[in-house]
């Protein structure tokens, strides 16, 4: 099964419609979806704006709206977890489009992006002190 794709312009497009109209045809915003794997997303600072973050594989449609379009997103350049999850939620009546080129597209075409936290680096201790 193919996997409908979008490009960041046309994302981007509609994200700054507001709305989800382009060329005056009225839509709903999608609803962005960070599927990248446990590693990629703890360790970034950035999201897609307004993502909201759903585990690779994923299928649990009880979070995701059925009457808008579904974009996911991912850290692999070949969007190989997206392709992966958009396929099991399309399976389950979903309307899905992965974005092309990932996050990291996204952020080198330098389109705004949303800050998360990521975890700090422990502080080393040093050795026990000798009185």
């Amino acid at each position: 099964m193919a996997v409908p794709r979008i490009t960041r312009e046309d994302l981007k497009r509609l994200l700054d419609a507001g709305d989800g109209s382009v060329a005056g045809t009225p839509a709903p915003t999608p609803v962005i979806v960070d599927v990248r794997l446990k590693y990629p997303y703890e360790h970034s600072t950035i999201m897609l704006p307004g993502a909201i973050r759903m585990a690779p594989g994923a299928s649990d449609g009880t979070v995701l709206p059925r009457d808008r379009d579904i974009v996911l997103y991912d850290s692999d350049p070949e969007e190989l977890v997206a392709e992966s999850t958009a396929r099991v939620l399309i399976r389950s009546g979903f309307r899905v489009l992965v974005l092309e080129g990932g996050i990291a597209g996204w952020a080198a075409a330098k389109f705004a992006t949303d800050r998360k936290s990521a975890p700090q680096l422990a502080v080393p201790v040093s050795g026990l002190s000798r009185g």
